[in-house]
């Protein structure tokens, strides 16, 4: 939800929309400088998702961080902007920040996975004690990223020194850009045992839905929306009356235009979907 203007106003955009659930940027997310958060911005956001009564609301970190980044300066960079994210989710009350692990850059997949689990040690080691966790995005696999299938992830959760602090975030579109084909019930059951059988069903914090616009194991990040891409409408159906994700948080990663209408007609989309059978 845009951020535009203040972050209290994302909270209003989210309940004109009927929303229960709201993802927000925490600053500019393609930006590395940003002014601290002001306690009167803390107040006014915390006044306004009391006002407005919406359960769940986290943070997207920005797209510049890569924990994964060989350089060691800028691997520091990474993680001091990961930790300022982490302090701004904490001081405005969020249960989560949701993060692209990272990019080895060409260094290869072992290193990556240990620059990931270090950047991820000291960013949570400089905020112990805070309630706030981190949501591991799945990724597309596209060139050097990292995340792309579910034992990628559970390889980072099992090397964390606070392992009780990290989940995942499963992007609809992601899973089946990597290879995963959720557009059968038998498809749906492989891929949703294989996260719990390595992730664990657990550590799911937050799902991001889209469908795609490129094929199965194509590896690009292509969002698409629901129903009018390549997934169709079968993996929003079972995911949304899957009585093992039901109090996990589901927000749109969707196109936006035209807003607000794009958000409404695929938020009606998949309300339908969780009718019909029976919810």
């Amino acid at each position: 939800m845009s951020i535009a203007g203040g972050l209290f106003l994302a909270l209003e955009r989210g309940r004109e929309l009927g929303c229960g659930a709201v993802q927000i940027f925490l600053k500019n997310q393609r930006q590395w400088a940003a002014k601290p958060l002001a306690a009167d911005e803390v107040r006014q956001f915390r006044a306004a998702r009391r006002a407005h009564t919406i359960r769940h609301v986290f943070a997207h970190s920005s797209y510049l961080i890569n924990l994964g980044n060989p350089n060691a300066a800028l691997w520091s960079q990474a993680v001091d902007a990961f930790t300022d994210e982490l302090e701004r989710a904490e001081a405005l009350g969020l249960s989560c920040v949701v993060i692209h692990p990272g990019s080895h850059m060409g260094a290869g997949l072992e290193l990556g996975l240990g620059r990931i689990t270090a950047a991820l040690d000291e960013s949570l080691a400089r905020t112990a004690g805070y309630r706030v966790k981190v949501a591991l995005e799945n990724t597309a696999g596209a060139g050097n990223t990292i995340g792309r299938t579910f034992g990628e992830l559970a390889t980072l959760l099992e090397r964390a020194a606070q392992p009780e602090r990290l989940g995942v975030c499963l992007d609809t579109c992601h899973l089946f850009a990597a290879g995963y084909d959720l557009r059968t019930p038998a498809g749906y059951r492989r891929a949703m045992a294989e996260c719990e059988a390595t992730v664990g069903r657990r550590r799911v914090l937050a799902f991001h839905l889209n469908d795609a616009k490129a094929p199965l194991g194509s590896g690009l990040d292509r969002h698409e929306n629901i129903g009018r891409g390549l997934l169709g409408l079968t993996p929003f159906r079972l995911l949304l009356n899957d009585r093992r994700f039901a109090r996990v948080p589901k927000v749109l990663e969707t196109p936006k235009e035209p807003a607000p209408s794009a958000d409404l007609r695929n938020l009606a989309v998949l309300r339908r979907l969780r009718r019909r059978l029976g919810r």
